[in-house]
Protein backbone atom coordinates (compact mmCIF):
# COMPACT_ATOMS: atom_id res chain seq x y z
CA UNK A 1 0.00 0.00 0.00
CA UNK A 2 1.34 3.35 -0.75
CA UNK A 3 1.74 6.09 1.50
CA UNK A 4 -1.47 8.22 0.44
CA UNK A 5 -3.36 5.18 0.70
CA UNK A 6 -1.97 4.64 4.13
CA UNK A 7 -2.77 8.52 5.35
CA UNK A 8 -6.11 8.17 3.66
CA UNK A 9 -7.43 5.23 5.73
CA UNK A 10 -10.89 6.11 6.79
CA UNK A 11 -11.31 5.32 10.26
CA UNK A 12 -15.26 4.99 10.18
CA UNK A 13 -14.57 1.67 7.85
CA UNK A 14 -11.51 0.28 8.74
CA UNK A 15 -11.58 -2.73 10.84
CA UNK A 16 -9.96 -2.63 13.95
CA UNK A 17 -8.80 -6.40 13.71
CA UNK A 18 -6.33 -4.96 10.97
CA UNK A 19 -4.80 -2.52 12.59
CA UNK A 20 -1.43 -2.94 15.32
CA UNK A 21 -1.76 -2.37 18.94
CA UNK A 22 1.15 0.32 19.16
CA UNK A 23 1.78 -0.95 22.81
CA UNK A 24 2.68 -4.36 20.55
CA UNK A 25 5.57 -2.22 19.17
CA UNK A 26 8.85 -2.92 20.42
CA UNK A 27 11.45 -0.42 19.63
CA UNK A 28 15.29 -1.84 19.56
CA UNK A 29 17.26 1.30 20.96
CA UNK A 30 20.66 -0.56 19.70
CA UNK A 31 19.78 0.16 16.02
CA UNK A 32 20.56 3.56 14.19
CA UNK A 33 17.85 6.06 14.15
CA UNK A 34 17.20 4.70 10.42
CA UNK A 35 16.74 1.21 11.28
CA UNK A 36 14.71 2.45 13.90
CA UNK A 37 11.98 3.88 11.65
CA UNK A 38 12.23 0.81 9.37
CA UNK A 39 11.54 -1.63 12.42
CA UNK A 40 8.49 0.75 13.51
CA UNK A 41 6.72 1.12 10.00
CA UNK A 42 7.46 -2.85 9.38
CA UNK A 43 5.74 -3.36 12.71
CA UNK A 44 3.05 -0.71 13.07
CA UNK A 45 2.07 -1.34 9.19
CA UNK A 46 0.35 2.06 8.90
CA UNK A 47 1.79 4.95 11.00
CA UNK A 48 -1.08 6.94 10.12
CA UNK A 49 -4.07 4.89 12.20
CA UNK A 50 -3.26 2.27 14.53
CA UNK A 51 -5.00 1.36 18.02
CA UNK A 52 -3.49 2.67 21.05
CA UNK A 53 -5.22 2.09 24.32
CA UNK A 54 -7.98 0.24 22.48
CA UNK A 55 -9.03 3.01 20.50
CA UNK A 56 -8.49 3.45 16.79
CA UNK A 57 -5.96 6.54 16.36
CA UNK A 58 -5.88 8.54 12.96
CA UNK A 59 -2.65 10.32 12.73
CA UNK A 60 -3.06 13.65 11.13
CA UNK A 61 -0.38 16.68 10.77
CA UNK A 62 -1.39 20.23 10.08
CA UNK A 63 -0.17 22.37 7.20
CA UNK A 64 2.01 24.24 8.87
CA UNK A 65 3.85 23.48 11.81
CA UNK A 66 6.25 19.76 12.37
CA UNK A 67 5.93 17.49 9.78
CA UNK A 68 5.23 13.63 9.45
CA UNK A 69 9.00 13.10 9.71
CA UNK A 70 9.92 15.46 12.42
CA UNK A 71 7.45 14.09 14.69
CA UNK A 72 8.09 10.04 13.21
CA UNK A 73 11.60 11.11 14.30
CA UNK A 74 10.60 12.35 17.64
CA UNK A 75 8.69 9.10 18.60
CA UNK A 76 11.36 7.19 17.32
CA UNK A 77 14.07 8.94 19.50
CA UNK A 78 11.43 8.54 22.65
CA UNK A 79 11.53 4.71 22.17
CA UNK A 80 7.57 5.08 21.71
Amino acid sequence: MDIEALKNVDIRNVSKENLVDVKDVKIDKSLSIEERKISFVKQIKNPYCYICNGFIVKSKFAEKGNTFEECFNDLINMGL
